[in-house]
């Protein structure tokens, strides 16, 4: 599909993007209710399909075997019925999701300060990039790697302060 044939905006399905933590599923619950559509987090319907958790994925088969499943269901997803969409972290960085990304949905990347998203990761043991590792200093290092491909997406909203989104 080239721009030419994009689906019109209205139609498209609202696809959060940004690093882990940053609070693309919670956003995306509101928003989804908001305007009556439905959601999905994509950490949740890759687990679906895999039949375990994230982290048992980078456990027992790898990140490469994880990214292939995540742009599969990231295909599927974004191949589908108009939704609101909750992006896991590295789902951008494959080049044929974000190529789907640009044609079939509106991407908003959702960005904080390191500092914020790393109080909120830490809280939790369930982020395989982040085990063992100092979150902030993880965090910067994805933060490098990411931030351009994420500066791709059609808007940014920054959400340092909170994500505000009543629903």
């Amino acid at each position: 599909m080239t721009d030419s044939e994009a689906i019109p905006v209205h139609q498209r399905t609202i696809a959060l993007v940004g690093l882990m933590g940053v609070g693309k599923s919670t956003v995306g619950r509101r928003l989804a209710r908001r305007l009556g559509l439905p959601f999905a987090d994509g950490d949740d319907e890759i687990e679906s399909a895999a039949g375990m958790t994230v982290s048992d994925i980078f456990a027992s088969l790898g990140e490469g075997e994880f990214r292939a499943g995540e742009a599969r269901v990231m295909r599927r997803l974004l191949e589908g019925p108009q939704l609101v969409l909750a992006t896991g972290g590295g789902a951008m960085l494959n080049a044929e999701t974000r190529a789907l990304l640009k044609t079939r949905a509106v991407t908003v990347w959702m960005r904080a300060d390191l500092e914020t998203i790393a109080q909120r990761v830490a809280r939790r043991d369930t982020r395989p990039l982040l085990r063992g590792r100092d979150p902030l200093e993880a965090l910067r290092t994805l933060a490098e790697a990411r931030y351009p491909v994420y500066g791709e997406a059609h808007l940014t909203v920054d959400v340092t302060g909170g994500a505000h989104v009543q629903a």
